[in-house]
């Protein structure tokens, strides 16, 4: 039998300030791997790696910067090996059978599995023998097919990942990853506790796809769902319990229900899945079952009812469906074939109609040629539903004599799909600025306007990471023939999407009302705002330029003469998001120093506890700030007192001179160099983005959007917050609970990295810069084997 393949979903960086995401999954082929599957877990991720012999590993990211091995954290397969041998394969015939193991069950992040030394057996000991039908099945308990992760599970307990490992015996193991209470950037001292969670026997025959979905049909009741395909062509939906799956060491046989099988045993396997949360109701799901005679079948699932309809069944490709990807909700969906074929449908009235996969994007669009294609492997779209991406397989007979020498497996190529008109409705539609010359036609211009403020909006969901990078290439495209029509665009997005702003005012009225009307927005927004301002109307300008243009635009109160008019705007309008940012941490941290005195029993830097540091520089920050920072917060610093309070100047770390505060970014120390006719020698040592301490000599927190460094950490209520208003019970209730303070930058709300030496080569995984890829409007990576 011929395994499917699907190809990865995003999880690398486009663009160097875009973490990585929790997006499942990464799976492709080449040389002796099979399928990998990623989880983000931390600033990085965890990748879960299923080879063609069913060996399945976990690894991490390198930590040493001269070292690009991935770390193994667990070896699945080792694990689950130990366990069956302890329970003498017993239970391995029931229907659903959960470990009952506790402590030994939990392992360090890179702990190995102990070995038996040979030494230790004695010569004369046999073997235990056992039957053919024994070891086959065994075999097949062992030997993975497919490996999946789970969204994050949150509650109050813990934060955790599902690893689900489907195998030829039929049955699914559950691998429970825990979040590390706290993070760190100094290698790898938090370890990552891994529990075997338990068996469910999903199928009679080999487990061949296996798909993830969480969903709430209200916020107090979240649900998970798991999806399962089988090489017997069955298809089932299981409902599992939230709670239980997070923190019960012994699951009961409840812990996930059938729901539906929605295909039956039938003589056609089932080759790839992929299910969505529909976008017009929290609580449907829409499933896309790909099968190996190269049809798919759609169903419509409403999980509260249990009702399941089929929408229809579409012979779509000549050979196996190798990949299914919905887009923008539900609306869109990508099928791919080893027929060398991609298909684009888009969902109307419950029926699939077929739409060209190439989407205009400008001009200057053309397609790759694709004759030197023989199959096509799989399928994902991107975080904005932007891009969908397809990789291809070589006919190596077709390639040009310069490759004989490689071994070239596969091709990734991309294209624009932002252009699909696909119903999407806002909540206030408004016309799109289309008066520059352009090779698109008005409509194409206006649906790639309403699909972007859609994606942006998509990205209000707090539980959804910020990766933008799709939006911002797309727009940064634009920016370059059409500059007027992208600024148009945005301007309409925060008029339609910001609390407070109105769509019929002039854009420069709307612009100036940025500038003073944001203590009503959401902390997510003013990321969102912050990120496009540094990466689109900014992108011309480093991160030092910004910072020192923004300085004069404050002191001159917006009357800058170096820039361009609209360049200033847009600083003032960026540094009016950060200054209410800044506002909103420094008001949080004087919040929570008067409730944690309060707290019986609190310790100062208690894991999984945020506590407040750097109240003095906060307060020298305010003073400087007085005519500008709101009358609540100085009222909130007020009622603070000294008690316990660290001194404001500080010592650099090179010469131990003074260090007053003058700045949040940087200091400057007071130190001279000796000799006679010496100049005064001024140490420049950058400030914690989060406490506004001088940094000292160690790792540090970097942010690839605004090159601000960090050594704290902020809260995470911080990224929560609706408005700038100060409640107390908001803050009690933020303390009193564990807080895992991730690491995000304050002012960006992305992942923060380990900065990397200036003399290391980039890391990223396809360019570093815009110039490099403006006249790229499809995008071939070439990976060798």
């Amino acid at each position: 039998m011929h395994l499917p393949v699907s190809w990865f979903g995003w999880v690398t960086d486009k663009f160097d300030y875009f973490n990585r995401s929790g997006l499942d999954c990464v799976h492709f082929v080449g040389g002796s791997i099979l399928l990998i599957s990623s989880m983000s877990i931390s600033s990085r991720c965890l990748l879960a790696v299923c080879t063609s012999e069913g060996h399945v590993k976990v690894y991490r990211p390198p930590f040493c910067d001269f070292c690009s091995e991935w770390i193994e954290v667990v070896n699945v397969s080792e694990r689950l090996f130990e366990y069956l041998q302890c329970t003498e394969f017993q239970g391995t015939g029931t229907p659903l059978e959960f470990s009952k193991r506790n402590a030994s069950d939990e392992i360090d992040s890179v702990a190995k599995p102990k070995k038996k030394s040979l030494k230790t057996v004695p010569e004369n000991d046999m073997l235990p023998v056992i039957s053919a039908d024994q070891y086959a099945t065994r075999s097949a308990v062992l030997s993975s097919i497919v490996v999946s992760w789970s969204p994050l599970l949150h509650d109050i307990h813990a934060t955790v990942s599902l690893l689900a490992v489907g195998g030829k015996s039929g049955k699914i193991s559950l691998w429970r990853f825990y979040a590390p209470d706290c993070y760190t950037i100094e290698g790898g001292k938090i370890p990552s506790a891994v529990k075997f969670v338990g068996f469910l026997e999903a199928h009679n025959s080999w487990v061949t796809t296996i798909s993830w979905l969480s969903f709430s049909v209200n916020s107090s009741n979240p649900q998970i769902l798991l999806v399962t395909g089988s090489s017997d062509g069955s298809v089932k939906v299981w409902l599992g319990d939230y709670h239980k799956l997070i923190k019960s060491t012994e699951v009961d046989q409840n812990v996930f229900i059938l729901l539906k099988e929605v295909i039956t045993v039938n003589v056609v396997p089932v080759s790839v899945l992929s299910v969505t949360v529909h976008v017009q109701c929290s609580s449907k799901m829409l499933s896309a079952i790909g099968k190996g005679s190269g049809s798919f079948e759609i169903w419509l699932c409403d999980i509260s009812s249990k009702e399941f309809n089929k929408l229809g069944s579409y012979d779509a490709h000549d050979y196996i469906v190798t990949g299914l990807a919905w887009a923008f909700g539900g609306r869109c969906l990508y099928s791919c074939s080893q027929d060398n074929l991609v298909r684009s449908w888009i969902l109307r009235d419950r029926c699939l109609d077929e739409v060209p996969v190439h989407m205009p994007h400008n001009n200057n669009s053309s397609s790759a040629s694709d004759d030197v294609y023989d199959s096509c492997l799989g399928a994902a779209v991107s975080p904005g539903n932007l891009v969908v991406a397809t990789v291809h397989c070589f006919d190596v007979e077709k390639l040009n004599r310069m490759y004989e020498g490689r071994v070239l497996r596969a091709a990734i190529e991309y294209h624009w799909i932002g252009g699909l008109h696909v119903d999407i409705c806002l909540n206030r539609p408004v016309p799109f600025y289309t008066e520059e010359l352009s090779g698109l036609a008005e409509k194409d211009l206006t649906n790639w306007g309403s699909n972007i403020i859609w994606s942006l909006n998509q990205y209000q969901c707090l539980d959804r990471p910020l990766v933008l990078l799709d939006i911002i290439l797309a727009l940064l495209d634009f920016k370059v023939s059409m500059p007027r029509y992208v600024e148009h665009l945005l301007i309409k997005w925060i008029s339609l999407s910001f609390p407070g702003f109105h769509t019929d005012l002039p854009n420069e009225k709307t612009l100036l009302q940025v500038s003073s009307s944001l203590s009503g927005v959401p902390s997510r927004m003013l990321h969102l705002l912050n990120i496009i301002c540094r990466r689109v109307m900014l992108a011309q300008l480093d991160a030092d330029e910004i910072t020192r243009i923004s300085s004069e635009v404050q002191n001159t109160k917006g009357e800058c003469c170096s820039m361009d008019e609209q360049v200033t705007k847009w600083i003032a309008i960026l540094g009016s998001s950060e200054r209410e940012l800044r506002e909103r941490l420094v008001g949080f941290s004087f919040c929570a120093s008067q409730t944690s005195k309060s707290r019986p029993g609190a310790t100062p830097f208690q894991t999984g506890h945020w506590y407040p540091v750097g109240l003095a520089q906060m307060e020298q920050w305010i003073a400087l700030n007085n005519d500008h920072v709101r009358g609540e917060l100085k009222s909130i610093a007020s009622e603070v007192t000294n008690e316990k309070r660290c001194s404001a100047v500080e010592s650099c770390s090179y010469c131990s001179a003074s260090v007053p505060f003058e700045s949040p970014e940087f200091g400057l120390c007071q130190g001279k160099t000796s000799g006679s006719g010496s100049n005064d020698k001024r140490h420049k040592l950058s400030r914690c983005a989060v406490s506004m301490q001088v940094c000292p000599s160690i790792p540090l927190w970097f942010c690839v959007c605004c090159h601000r460094v960090a050594f704290r950490l902020a809260p995470d209520p911080l990224f929560r917050m609706s408005s700038s208003q100060f409640d107390s019970d908001f803050v009690t209730k933020s303390l009193s609970r564990a807080v895992s303070s991730k690491p995000l930058c304050p002012y960006c709300g992305i992942l923060l990295q380990r900065r990397q030496p200036d003399f290391l080569v980039s890391p990223l995984p396809f360019y570093s810069s815009y110039n490099n890829i403006k006249h790229n409007k499809q995008w071939n990576i070439y990976i060798a084997n």
